[in-house]
């Protein structure tokens, strides 16, 4: 049996379909952990907080910023801190962002077009989440190249190299915190210091979750999104066709794309009490891999699941999770993607991938994408 953490980054779907079909709940001792293959379990361990609980930090874990997030946080307290930040992502105001997030890839886009080549990831796909969650923040524009590295490092995409990414990041985001505390902006930071539930202000390690979950949430699911995008289409060029043809069909190919390379391909849970999933006896406190990048694969789910089809009717991926922790910067993800795919297609002719370049997957467990994905295209006539 092959380790979660060896390098199948780049196509888990075999291993994912033999899983599936021989040891679709599978305990793996090394981790004293389980792992869950199948959609019907993965989405009743992403949906039954009950039973499966977000609170998977450990007494070891207690400085982990994202300990004191949504994303680790069960109810009751976890609606109440939902509710705070989704007032920042509503579809109104996600749709407001649209001009703003059409003028920074049209930026991009004019610093590549006329070489007739670009790094997608690099120049493209990376740049664009962190400028928009930057903003929103507050972040001053010479402090974003930090941002890769220290989300790269809470994935498990990068070492630390001998630094403390962790550490540095919350050393930086707690003096952003005390900034907005002596002069509040119009940003994100300054409305989450000023929120209140039950007239009780946020905590400082809340807030500092937050701040690390959305620089996270910001970054490597859309930058993954788009370079997972333009690989499918790539390799399906009559697709590519279609969509440069008809643009509203861009939409329905993004939640394909979602489906078929999901960028979060894991999520973690821990059992909150004796349970058991298809026969097999789970202990309370084990951790469970809930393996979403498998369940958008499944057969019983989704007909010729191997096959892309931006067609495909229904189409109830989970991507973006399940439940009370759907994710909730979904909104921003999809219309960044749409924005990005529409005027790449629009001004990017002939656009194909350079072969002769290996793709690298990121070497997370966590999540899916390439690090680089250099392409080249048809430059406009001089």
């Amino acid at each position: 049996m092959q380790s979660p953490t060896e390098d199948r980054t780049l196509n888990p779907f075999p291993w994912y379909q033999q899983m599936r079909e021989t040891d679709p709940i599978h305990f793996y001792p090394d981790y004293r952990a389980w792992q869950v293959f199948r959609y019907d379990d993965v989405l009743r361990v992403l949906s039954d907080y009950a039973m499966f609980s977000s609170n998977i930090s450990g007494e070891s874990e207690r400085q982990d910023p994202l300990a004191a997030s949504i994303v680790t946080t069960d109810p009751p307290r976890h609606r109440q801190l939902r509710n705070l930040v989704t007032q920042a992502f509503t579809p109104r105001s996600v749709a407001g962002l649209a001009e703003r997030i059409t003028t920074i890839v049209n930026d991009l886009l004019d610093r590549v077009v006329a070489g007739g080549q670009m790094d997608v990831v690099d120049d493209l796909a990376y740049p664009l989440p962190v400028i928009v969650i930057a903003e929103l923040l507050g972040i001053p524009r010479e402090d974003r190249d930090r941002f890769k590295a220290w989300s790269d490092a809470i994935v498990g995409a990068s070492m630390g190299g001998g630094s403390n990414p962790q550490a540095e990041m919350s050393a930086y985001f707690l003096q952003m915190i005390e900034q907005r505390r002596r002069h509040a902006q119009d940003d994100l930071i300054s409305a989450l210091l000023n929120a209140q539930i039950d007239g009780v202000h946020l905590t400082q390690r809340e807030l500092l979750g937050f701040c690390v979950l959305l620089l996270v949430a910001g970054n490597e699911t859309t930058t993954n999104l788009i370079g997972n995008a333009v690989l499918c289409l790539d390799e399906h060029p009559d697709v590519m066709a279609e969509l440069r043809a008809d643009p509203a069909l861009i939409p329905a190919a993004i939640e394909e794309v979602l489906r078929y390379r999901s960028p979060v391909q894991m999520m973690y849970r821990r059992a909150a009490t004796d349970v058991t999933l298809d026969g097999r006896p789970i202990r309370a406190g084990q951790m469970i891999m809930a393996q979403i990048g498998s369940a958008n694969r499944d057969a019983a789910q989704f007909p010729d699941p191997d096959r892309f089809d931006i067609r495909r009717t229904p189409n109830r991926h989970i991507a973006f999770g399940h439940g009370i922790h759907f994710c909730i910067g979904a909104p921003l993800a999809r219309l960044e993607s749409k924005i990005a795919l529409t005027l790449m297609l629009e001004r990017l002719p002939d656009l194909r991938r350079v072969r002769s370049i290996p793709l690298q997957g990121t070497g997370s467990p966590i999540v899916y994408g390439v690090k680089h994905l250099p392409v080249t295209f048809r430059a406009p006539a001089a």
